[in-house]
């Protein structure tokens, strides 16, 4: 049993590194450990409450701790990706939630624990799965409580939002309305526990990179001092992330209670133009594999050339949306072909340096006209 196991681990990360290609080492490796470690949390909870319905005495079983994961960096560089992944090489659910839309209980908005419901609704309101699943709390950084003197209100979707997720974060039984929507005094509700769930925040967090700098690169006076180079707010070096401290995070508007329930940091660089070629052409679900797939609906076949990669790469490059800015180019490049050519004779678009740059329309081909292209 214990063999097969680790077999079907085995796939799972095999799986996920080939689904994420262009994801540096470490980000991977911390990622891959902790797939290993919600495994082997979920089958320890599993196995104690086996032996517990059997009556026996589950003393001997060792407890295991879940470990939250923030995961920092750039628009576009990933992060939802990541988490998708993981929950998929695990076989569990997840729930993906917006933290904009939260607010403290009362108050106009989305209450706390409205994350549960989402998780329990994609478990098919199985309790027992939903419990070892997986909530992304997207845009995490959108819940930093205000600075001080900016509002003369109650912070409730900010600071208000941290103070509840607490308990729920660490481990605790949660009250859900059977229904969604707002807490209900009358209300039918369903107990869920939130120990074996495993919360993965994320979010870009603007301005993080500058508090670092400010850390790490404080100016001394006198002679032979060390004189830091001024902070650039252009800037797109997303290596300084990487000396995050969770003082950082607390700066930045996080409260230190909540800061300590996430003790697994993770910052992704932005993308590089070679990471993004490779999004475009090595995952299985690459995007231009998916406008080919568009095409040959009709019948038709897509070319796009190595030159021509490279400047959609670049253009996607300047952006500055990560990944998420080669749609947009693809669009604008294909968007006459995808028009045209449905109910045409044409067989083949060919999409060249020329007209991925803008300069010239993508070539359409006749089936007579095809051969020709290719001898020449």
């Amino acid at each position: 049993m214990k063999y097969e196991k680790h077999i079907k681990l085995d796939e799972a990360l095999y799986t996920f590194k080939s689904a994420n290609p262009y994801f540096e080492k470490k980000t991977e490796e911390i990622f891959c450990e902790d797939l290993m470690n919600h495994s082997e949390q979920i089958d320890c909870a599993v196995s104690k409450t086996m032996f517990q319905e059997l009556s026996y005495n589950s003393y001997n079983f060792q407890v295991l701790d879940k470990s939250n994961i923030l995961l920092i960096g750039p628009t576009g560089t990933g992060k939802t990706l990541l988490a998708k992944t993981l929950a998929q090489c695990l076989d569990v659910p997840i729930a993906i939630c917006d933290c904009t839309v939260l607010t403290q209980a009362g108050y106009i908005g989305e209450d706390i624990e409205s994350v549960l419901y989402k998780l329990l609704k994609v478990a098919d309101f199985n309790i027992q799965r939903a419990q070892m699943g997986i909530v992304f709390l997207d845009e995490i950084d959108k819940i930093a409580r205000e600075a001080k003197g900016r509002s003369m209100f109650k912070d409730v979707n900010g600071e208000g939002v941290q103070q509840g997720l607490l308990k729920m974060l660490e481990g605790t039984i949660v009250n859900v309305p059977e229904k969604g929507g707002n807490k209900n005094p009358r209300g039918e509700t369903l107990q869920i526990d939130t120990t074996n769930i495993l919360f993965i925040g994320s979010g870009a967090f603007p301005g993080l990179d500058k508090i670092i700098n400010e850390r790490c690169c404080k100016n001394s006076l006198g002679f032979g001092a060390k004189i830091s180079e001024p902070y650039d707010e252009n800037s797109t070096d997303g290596r300084v992330l990487h000396q995050c401290d969770p003082i950082d995070l607390v700066k930045f508007g996080l409260i230190p209670e909540f800061m300590g329930r996430f003790p697994v940091h993770v910052c992704l660089d932005a993308l590089t133009k070679r990471d993004l070629i490779m999004i475009l052409t090595e995952p299985k679900n690459a995007l231009l594999e998916q406008y080919r797939a568009l095409f040959e609906i009709d019948g038709i076949e897509l070319i796009i050339t190595e030159e021509a990669l490279d400047v959609i790469a670049t253009k996607a490059l300047e952006k500055n949306i990560g990944a998420r800015g080669l749609r947009t180019v693809i669009e604008r490049i294909l968007l006459e072909p995808m028009y045209e050519t449905p109910g045409s004779n044409v067989v083949a678009v060919l999409v060249d340096k020329k007209a991925a740059s803008g300069e010239t329309r993508p070539r359409l081909f006749r089936k007579e006209e095809l051969s020709k292209a290719i001898h020449v």
